[in-house]
Formats: structure tokens, C-alpha cells, sequence
């Protein structure tokens, strides 16, 4: 092979693998670093909402504890240098969101004459 027909068949492989993330194959670094990262937001999002790192643990069984508590500590220092208090967080840890209600058609007007009745009957 010369080299010409050498450095072209290098300049084909390294364009062919450079392209690897967008024909959807998997790459294990990527993944564990966003995992990693995901898990220290986590422990951060725990610390700035006022909870303990154990209660942060049981939330999210399934992040990596170090990354947690890496983020944990980062943000417990930095509230701490800049006074920053805790945010309560306005959903319990094991409250789901509420569901949305939908009421037939039916179950909407015989509501609103049940109102409209018993506001008429306060009127009296």
C-alpha cells in the first residue's frame, strides 16, 4: 500500500467513527458520566431542599451513592459560604401528583344545579 492510499483509508476510518453517536451506538464513558452527573444533581437538589443525606439515599435508590453525596457535600459548602437557606419542597417524597379529575358532561351540570341550588337556598 503507498502512503497516500494509507493516509485515505485513515481519514475514511476516523470519519466512520467519529459518527458512532449518531447511528444511536451506545458509549459506555458517556453514559456513566451523565449517570454520574445526574447523581450529584441529585444529592444537590437533596441539600438545597433542606434534606439529610440519608433521606436523599432512600429517594433515590438507584443513583450512585458517592456521586449523591458528592453533590450533597458540594452544595451543603456552598450554601453554607453564601447563607443561603433551605427551600422546602412543596411535594412530599412519596406524594404522587394528583391526578386530573375529568367529569362527563352529565357530572358537570348536575354539579353546577347543585351549586346553583344551594347558593339560591343561602339567597333565602
Amino acid at each position: 500500500m503507498s502512503l497516500r492510499s494509507s493516509l485515505g483509508f485513515a481519514a475514511v476510518l476516523l470519519l466512520m467513527t467519529t459518527a458512532c453517536d449518531r447511528l444511536g451506538l451506545a458509549d459506555p464513558a458517556k453514559e456513566a458520566a451523565q449517570k454520574e452527573a445526574d447523581a450529584k444533581a441529585t444529592g444537590s437538589a437533596c441539600r438545597h431542599a433542606g434534606r439529610a443525606i440519608e433521606d436523599c439515599y432512600a429517594l433515590n435508590p438507584d443513583a450512585a451513592r458517592a456521586a449523591v453525596y458528592a453533590g450533597w457535600k458540594e452544595m451543603n459548602d456552598y450554601m453554607r459560604e453564601n447563607k443561603i437557606d433551605n427551600v422546602k419542597p412543596e411535594i412530599a417524597p412519596n406524594e404522587p401528583p394528583l391526578p386530573k379529575v375529568e367529569h362527563s358532561e352529565e357530572e358537570s351540570s348536575a354539579s353546577a344545579s347543585a351549586s346553583a341550588s344551594a347558593s339560591a337556598k343561602s339567597k333565602k
